[in-house]
């Protein structure tokens, strides 16, 4: 029995899974996985039902003795809710509902409740009540025990709008309502890409992390902005659960050789991610889309983590940014085999970020990846233009600064991209 005086009572929920064909070790990791959905939302697991069937049960999504096996756990167990680890149908919903008495949720709705927790941000937010009105609207139907009636005469005189029934209302607040969203999140959207188009003006290089949830972006975020960030450079949150953040946060870094670069750290993907998800996020997504490097974190602890990269990738290409070449960091190393840390194999790297193991090493394939096919160029700004000179200076790795009479000469490290933008200045011809 729960104690009646506890300050803090967590929600008792229990598990099911229903196995229609997969490998068992995939339905386990399943499983598993909506066991630590669960526990990121703050419940406590105190049952796990699973069953296998050729077929879904269209009325239960289980078969109906599973059921009752799952009603008379709920009461022995005092459970609150029934998590799905799938999405259910609004039928199976009620009828679940119905038969257990007790709240229904699926895979869909938990990872919806987890965003809900999580979002910080004003965008966020947004982005998931867009997502979770969006999954509510086509469950309306068929929810509602007791709908009233149409009323109102036929024809021209008809006051349709009397008669409407609690549905029809539930059903135009939601579309209004994530009408007004999508014109709010339009907003920040137009504020974000004024802000992306100030960075593609700047020439500095960008570069993501990506991956799974929990493989560790955030704290090799961290690690970068405590090596090579400024001391206003914040750190963002890392906690050792699924979805520990959501937004996404873009640090301004720079090398000890003066060559600056933008990381962003963005929401991790997961198996069965709602699609409403993907699209609500898909104007913070763009990060990855706009960067020139992708840095393909992997929680190689992880039995399944090649499952995991595959999921990784298919999300990349749902983006569009499939293409983008990137760097594969085989984090948490020391957790899964002995071996020497860190190490580099080609564009891979084994490390442990939270031993600080592999920082350097990772910074510097970086660093060559971003800065690949810069050579130097040396340029002569007229003291008029210390503006121009400035900008160069801020965009490129200076290797010499020098003041003549004539002007300002700079030796300085850049793209081609770069170079092209101060062909003016050119001193030495050593461009082509």
């Amino acid at each position: 029995m729960r104690e009646e005086n506890a300050e803090i009572t967590e929600t008792r929920v229990i598990l099911v899974g229903l196995n229609t064909g997969r490998p068992e070790e995939e339905f386990q990791r399943s499983m598993a996985e909506l066991k630590g959905l669960a526990q990121a939302c703050g419940k406590t697991v105190v049952g796990i039902v699973t069953q296998n069937l050729e077929t879904v049960n269209q009325a239960f999504y289980i078969g109906s003795g599973k059921v009752r096996e799952v009603r008379e756990l709920a009461e022995t167990t005092e459970a609150e809710e029934v998590i799905f680890d799938d999405a259910l149908t609004p039928s199976q919903m009620r009828n679940l509902g119905n038969q257990l008495e007790r709240n229904i949720l699926d895979r869909t709705n938990l990872i919806l409740d987890i965003f809900a927790l999580r979002a910080q941000t004003r965008e966020a937010k947004l982005q998931v009540e867009t997502a979770r009105l969006q999954y509510m609207l086509p469950r309306l139907v068929g929810l509602r025990e007791a709908l009233g009636r149409q009323g109102g005469a036929s024809g021209a005189m008809s006051n349709k709008g009397a008669g409407e029934t609690k549905l029809e209302l539930d059903r135009r607040k939601i579309e209004h309502r994530i009408s007004e969203l999508r014109k709010e999140l339009l907003e920040i959207e137009g504020s974000r890409e004024t802000m992306r188009k100030r960075r593609d003006r700047s020439g500095t290089p960008r570069a993501a992390l990506v991956g799974y949830t929990n493989a560790g972006k955030s704290t090799i975020l961290n690690r970068m902005v405590g090596r090579f960030g400024s001391r206003k450079e914040k750190t963002v949150l890392e906690q050792d659960m699924l979805f520990a953040t959501l937004d996404t946060s873009v640090r301004s870094l720079e090398f000890p050789d003066h060559r600056a670069f933008l990381l962003s750290d963005t929401v991790g993907f997961i198996d069965k991610l709602p699609h409403d998800l993907i699209k609500a996020f898909r104007s913070t997504l763009e990060e990855v889309r706009s960067a020139d490097l992708l840095i393909h974190v992997v929680d190689y602890s992880d039995e399944d983590h090649r499952r995991c990269m595959e999921v990784t990738e298919q999300t990349l290409r749902e983006l569009g940014a499939g293409g983008i070449p990137r760097i594969l960091v085989y984090n948490k190393a020391d957790l899964a085999e002995p071996m020497e840390l860190p190490r580099v194999c080609g564009d891979r790297i084994y490390m442990a970020a939270s031993r600080d193991l592999g920082i350097e090493e990772l910074a510097e394939m970086i660093r060559e990846k971003l800065y690949q096919g810069n050579r130097v160029h040396t340029f002569l700004f007229p003291y008029e233009k210390g503006g121009e000179a400035s900008k160069l200076m801020e965009q490129s790795g200076v290797r010499v600064r020098e003041y003549l009479p004539e002007g300002i000469r700079i030796e300085a490290d850049c793209s081609r991209a770069e170079a092209e933008r101060y062909r003016e200045y050119f001193y030495e011809k050593t461009y082509t």
